[in-house]
């Protein structure tokens, strides 16, 4: 039987795609972990419903508050990012969009995430 593979995935141990099963473990253990995260924040968001703005900044002052949160924001911008890709990689074929794409899904991410924390870590020190 004829091997495809390249002498520098040999050595690699990488399959063709080179990073299928990471970004498949990496999805996963977001997932999981959103879980706990998830059932958190939206305790938290129903707590606080109708609660001025220094009440909330008061709860996200406290550490035991502002570590979940930032845990959150960090997970879902991942997962949201990992799943994004997914769907641009399996249904755009135009390659130059799909680069274009994939691109903005990643600064998007950053973005999203890096606003995210940066609010929270303002709202965590300014109570």
């Amino acid at each position: 039987m004829t091997r495809l593979n390249s002498p520098l995935s040999k050595i690699e141990g990488l399959g063709s795609s080179k990073s299928g099963t990471h970004h498949f473990w990496h999805q996963r253990m977001t997932a999981v972990a959103l879980i706990p995260l998830s059932i958190w924040f939206a305790a938290s968001a129903l707590a606080y419903v109708g609660a001025d703005q220094g009440a909330v900044a008061a709860y996200f002052a406290e550490p035991i508050n502002a570590v979940p949160m930032f845990l959150f924001i960090v997970a879902s911008t991942y997962h949201m990012s990992l799943g994004l890709q997914v769907i641009i990689e399996d249904y755009i074929h135009n390659e130059g969009q799909k680069i274009a794409l994939l691109l903005l899904n990643r600064f998007a991410a950053w973005a999203i995430g890096s606003a995210s924390a940066f609010a929270l870590i303002r709202m965590a020190l300014h109570p």
